[in-house]
């Protein structure tokens, strides 16, 4: 199968042929400020690509509705939502179009091709500027009732800030800069923190604990076997083991250590929203 595959972004727009099973011509092209440059600039793309396109594959972000063939919800790219964009696209292009949350893309990625392969139930969580993620029962996407599964950002904690706020090394980063008068970002927080810096480390202990007791409420909730995190902050080579050891401790106190996860770091960073999004496509074509 030969698909033109695009990742929307709020800043870009990712693009790949996906050919038997193989991306390749990535590339990338700043995200339109209107709906109709966005199709002019994904019809040249597919131009590019030469004949036999078969499809394009979209990952996008807000909420899919794929039985509504609109996107529902807000995001960094006001006008893809609440329009009839499955058949507009559809018809601009000339192709069959499937489009799914970005979030859910990069999950079905790492089920099917990365680090979820060998499991039935899956979370995967995408910590980042903010946290969202996926999730998957017997190794299909579940989206909910009202297409709202894998909204872990929105988590709350016993100070009632949502994960989004207290679970991300960029809001770390803010809050130190804060205090400290200065500007950093999520790397030099660790390099800060590794070097002895106490707020730091005091910081990311913070951040690290509310990932942990998210993590305690999922497990009771879902009771996954595999939990997964993407994002940004997955380059850590010891974050699934800190994540495991507090949330370990947790499941401790309540006597219930036997439900323990295994965490993992997802394998397909920078391409899984396309990888997915070209597998979602499969998925719904040979169905």
């Amino acid at each position: 199968m030969k698909l033109a595959v695009f990742d929307i972004g709020g800043s870009a727009v990712k693009y790949g042929l996906w050919e038997d099973g193989t991306l390749s011509h990535q590339d990338k092209f700043t995200t339109p400020e209107t709906y109709d440059e966005m199709k002019d600039r994904m019809t040249q793309v597919i131009a590019s690509f030469g004949d036999g396109i078969e499809g394009a594959a979209l990952s996008a972000p807000g909420a899919v509705n794929v039985a509504a063939r609109r996107i529902d919800g807000i995001s960094a790219v006001p006008y893809i939502h609440g329009i009839p964009i499955f058949d507009d696209l559809e018809q601009t292009l000339g192709v069959p179009v499937t489009i799914e949350n970005d979030a859910n893309c990069a999950g079905i990625c790492e089920v099917e091709m990365g680090a979820g392969r060998d499991a039935d139930n899956v979370v995967f969580l995408v910590i980042g500027t903010g946290v969202g993620g996926a999730v998957f029962i017997n190794r299909k996407l579940y989206k909910g009732a009202h297409l709202f599964a894998g909204e872990f950002g929105l988590l709350k904690s016993s100070s009632s800030q949502t994960l989004s706020l207290t679970g991300t090394a960029v809001k770390a980063a803010a809050a130190y800069s804060r205090e400290q008068d200065t500007t950093i970002d999520g790397k030099q927080l660790f390099a800060l923190a590794e070097s002895g810096d106490e707020l730091a480390q005091k910081l990311l202990d913070n951040m690290y604990q509310q990932l942990a007791n998210s993590l305690f409420n999922i497990q009771v909730s879902i009771d996954p076997e595999l939990v997964i995190i993407g994002g940004g902050i997955s380059a850590r080579r010891d974050l699934a083991d800190i994540l495991k050891e507090r949330l370990a401790n947790l499941l401790e106190e309540q006597t219930i250590g036997s439900i323990l996860p295994d965490i993992k770091t997802c394998e397909y960073a920078n391409d899984a929203n396309l990888l997915g999004a070209a597998l979602n496509f499969e998925t719904i074509h040979d169905a």
